[in-house]
């Protein structure tokens, strides 16, 4: 007897227009509108790879600048798998959403070491690697190796949403079980699987916008239900209820050692930010001034037991999931506790003392880049040029204090 899953009646297609169609008139539009972006001009799986991964979350014009910036530093898997961790985080700093990097240097690893630098072809073998969920392992089989399937991002959805008038919430799995007949056909229309895949993201990206699609410019008018049926169809596709943001609220210090020389902790691998640089501090507990948090943190993580000598000011910064407050003190070590080792041998292993020209060279989260150029100039020899081009931070208010260990700094 089947099991209750093989007993399930198929749904039924959606009403609107048949797959091959819609197949067919983005494959021409692609052809003839496509942008002339770099990871276009490649069939090497690693490219396309690095491209996608960046695209998942990154819109086109950040993602090429940071594609080019990272294959600069790595241009083939080789040279990004026998990389040390560090140097790849640094690579891809200011690109968030830090653990796709980890990803990648450790599905590098992996087809290096276990399949001698040959990329899998199928997306089924691909999704078992590091990091490849459905979309990547789709899309590199798709582009790279023409396997007839479809990886559907943000775009794609928005774009079937639209056609097909799917009220239900974009993405969900109510969604995907009512596009199920649409998404297995539209791979098998004759289109190539590249201009599929390529022109349903680049459509949505660039004529089916999310608040104001540009309808008339669209290879799919006269056969979109939202274009023809609804007043406004930019009102597709629904969107789930937004969840809140939790607000962190934290300390952190700049630790000095005279006369070059700053403390930095490097958080844990594998966690939140895991391998990247940062200020020693945390949050604040209940009713705890930021003062108060900050030489408190100092002595749980360091053992050392610091003095402020000033608040330099507060950072404001927005992670993927929450947002941070993160109040800043330049701090020193109290008469007679610097220790005898200039270099703090003393020090627990994930803290070390470092030049302004060393911190440039570690990754560093956005909000600890935006302490920079509070940093540097207390930092003898560190010249000039170190703090150009870098953000403008934003000075302390007297009297500022706060609430609620690691900080994401």
């Amino acid at each position: 007897m089947g099991s209750v899953n093989s007993l399930r009646a198929p749904a039924p297609t959606p009403k609107g227009p048949a797959p091959k169609i819609v197949a067919r008139r983005i494959g021409t539009w692609f052809r003839k509108e496509a942008l002339p972006l770099p990871w276009r001009t490649t069939r090497d799986p690693y490219r396309i790879w690095v491209a996608e991964v960046l695209l998942q979350q990154t819109r086109v014009p950040v993602a090429r600048r940071y594609y080019l910036r990272f294959l600069r530093a790595f241009p083939t898997l080789s040279a990004l798998a026998r990389a040390p961790r560090e140097k790849v985080l640094k690579a891809w700093e200011g690109a968030g959403y830090y653990a796709r990097a980890r990803n990648l240097h450790e599905s590098a690893r992996k087809i290096l070491r276990e399949r001698h630098g040959r990329f899998p072809t199928a997306s089924g073998e691909l999704a078992q690697l590091p990091g490849f969920g459905p979309y990547i392992s789709r899309s590199v089989a798709a582009l790279a190796f023409q396997e007839p399937t479809l990886a559907l991002d943000a775009n794609g959805i928005r774009v079937l949403s639209r056609v097909y008038r799917i009220e239900e919430p974009a993405g969900s799995r109510a969604w995907h079980r009512l596009m199920e007949p649409v998404v297995a056909r539209l791979p098998t229309s004759g289109v190539a699987p590249r201009e599929l895949n390529e022109g349903l993201m680049e459509l949505g990206e660039r004529v089916c916008l999310p608040r104001e699609p540009r309808c008339p410019a669209c290879p799919l008018r006269g056969v979109c239900r939202a274009g023809r049926e609804l007043p406004e169809p930019g009102s597709l596709p629904r969107r789930r209820a937004p969840v809140a943001r939790p607000h962190v609220v934290a300390a952190v210090g700049a630790l000095l050692r005279p006369p070059d020389r700053v403390l930095v902790g490097r958080r844990p691998e594998g966690g939140l930010l895991g391998g990247f640089w940062e200020l020693p501090g945390g949050k604040l507990e209940p009713g705890e001034s930021p003062a108060h948090a900050v030489l408190r943190e100092f002595r749980e993580e360091t053992g050392r037991a610091p003095r402020i000598v000033r608040k330099l000011g507060v950072v404001e910064h927005q992670y993927s999931h929450f947002r941070v407050t993160l109040h800043v003190y330049e701090l020193r070590d109290a008469p007679g506790t610097a220790g005898a080792h200039p270099t703090g041998s003393r020090l627990p292993p994930p803290f070390r003392w470092v030049t302004g020209r060393e911190l440039l060279r570690l990754p560093l989260p956005g909000a600890t880049r935006k302490m920079l150029p509070w940093i540097l100039p207390r930092l003898a020899g560190a010249r000039r040029d170190l703090t150009g081009g870098l953000p403008p931070a934003r000075r302390a208010s007297r009297g500022s204090g706060s609430r609620r260990g690691r900080s994401p700094a």
